[in-house]
């Protein structure tokens, strides 16, 4: 954390944190402050590295979630930030809006019968993409929403996931740890490629034709 504490952030000056390698956080929800993080050990999922279960695939493919990029922001923010232990307070809630509103910080929601069920957002730094959260109310929503967000970012070409931290989850669909260093190493031409955009917002291909 940094050493004082803070309450607000220009949203252009966030920007330059995450190129720096930290990123923000809270201790609670109800915490009126956050600090900046940088950890000695890196989570990444590397775009080239990614890979799915046979139970995932197969779910997916049943055509029971479809996925929409930025179109529910608010809703898969809150949806993150509502479990009983939560970094996401109000703080970081208006900060994560102001980037979305300036078109740096994007999500991917999954719907099922028409019901929010799971979803990822982040941050987006030239061809690098810092996701800060997912969610899931229904069985592997959120592994969905990761392989939809990871073929956007193929598509778009971005060269770098970071994941913060490495999660049990997340290590089964291909994730890794890396130093801070060799983090850096690979975050540095990342954010150089400033025009790398996430794309249009609005549905994305079903998963039939996402597996093939």
């Amino acid at each position: 954390m940094t050493a004082a504490p803070l309450r607000e952030v220009p949203p252009l000056l966030m920007l330059e944190v995450y190129a720096a390698g930290a990123f923000p956080m809270a201790e609670h929800r109800d915490d009126p402050t956050f600090g900046l993080i940088e950890p000695r050990i890196r989570g990444i999922l590397p775009l080239d590295g990614f890979h799915i279960s046979r139970s995932l695939a197969r779910r997916m493919r049943r055509g029971s979630f479809t996925a929409s990029a930025d179109t529910d922001f608010a809703e898969v923010v809150t949806a993150c930030a509502n479990r009983e232990e939560t970094w996401i307070n109000p703080a970081l809630m208006r900060l994560y809006t102001a980037l979305h509103a300036a078109g740096h910080a994007h999500c991917i929601a999954v719907r099922q019968d028409g019901a929010l069920v799971g979803g990822v957002f982040g941050v987006a730094v030239g061809a690098a993409f810092f996701a800060e959260s997912m969610f899931s109310t229904r069985t592997d929503a959120s592994k969905a929403a990761l392989v939809w967000l990871v073929d956007r970012l193929r598509f778009q070409g971005f060269t770098l996931l970071d994941t913060q931290f490495l999660t049990p989850h997340l290590a089964r669909l291909g994730g890794i740890e890396l130093p801070r260093a060799a983090f850096r190493k690979l975050l540095e031409p990342a954010v150089a490629q400033r025009a790398v955009r996430f794309g249009p917002a609005g549905p994305l291909p079903d998963a039939a034709s996402l597996l093939r």
